[in-house]
């Protein structure tokens, strides 16, 4: 699937777009939504279920050195309060790199979100303001998505002590319970 197709699917959910334009709202510097709704959305998506489950947390991720670690959790907060069907998880990325066994700190949005565990959570999508078309930054491709593969991001497999971090995380999921295709490369 070519990253175009990937985008019109994530058009055409409703519920999705919803949330972008939510993000887009909070007009915070360098912000998405990432990993898992993303992930989760297409795995179901493409398994023929709702698209969007209600479960899966709304990850948010922005880039702001001037917003303190804690003001996190009120944004978070507010979120949770304007929209409480959804699940809220809202993380300045200035701070995280600190949750990455010897990772530098990030860049901006796009540097962390390479850097997350596995290459089908390393995704991202805003709304671009200029024509109010979804954005997409997946810096390893949609293709471990698609292919229901699981494998690390050359971040976590070029490391031992993050490699079994990313293999002790794989055995707390469930995800092969809710999506019995995937496959583990690793």
């Amino acid at each position: 699937m070519k990253e175009s197709q990937f985008i019109q699917i994530l058009q055409s959910n409703p519920d999705f777009m919803e949330l972008l334009a939510i993000v887009d709202n909070l007009k915070l510097k360098d912000s998405w939504i990432c990993a898992g709704t993303i992930r989760n959305l297409m795995w179901n998506y493409l398994s023929g279920r709702n698209s969007l489950d209600k479960n899966t947390d709304i990850d948010v991720i922005f880039y702001d050195k001037s917003i303190p670690y804690e003001k996190n959790f009120l944004i978070q907060e507010k979120l949770k309060a304007s929209y409480p069907h959804y699940e809220w998880e809202v993380k300045n990325q200035v701070y995280m790199h600190s949750h990455n066994l010897n990772t530098s700190p990030y860049l901006n949005s796009r540097d962390a979100v390479s850097k997350f565990p596995e290459k089908c959570t390393a995704i991202a999508c805003r709304i671009n303001s200029q024509d109010m078309e979804i954005e997409l930054f997946a810096p390893y491709g949609v293709s471990d998505i698609v292919d229901f593969i699981i494998a690390p991001t050359p971040h976590f497999a070029s490391n031992e002590e993050r490699m079994l971090i990313f293999k002790e995380r794989m055995q707390k999921k469930t995800w092969t319970t809710e999506w019995p295709k995937l496959r583990y490369l690793f």
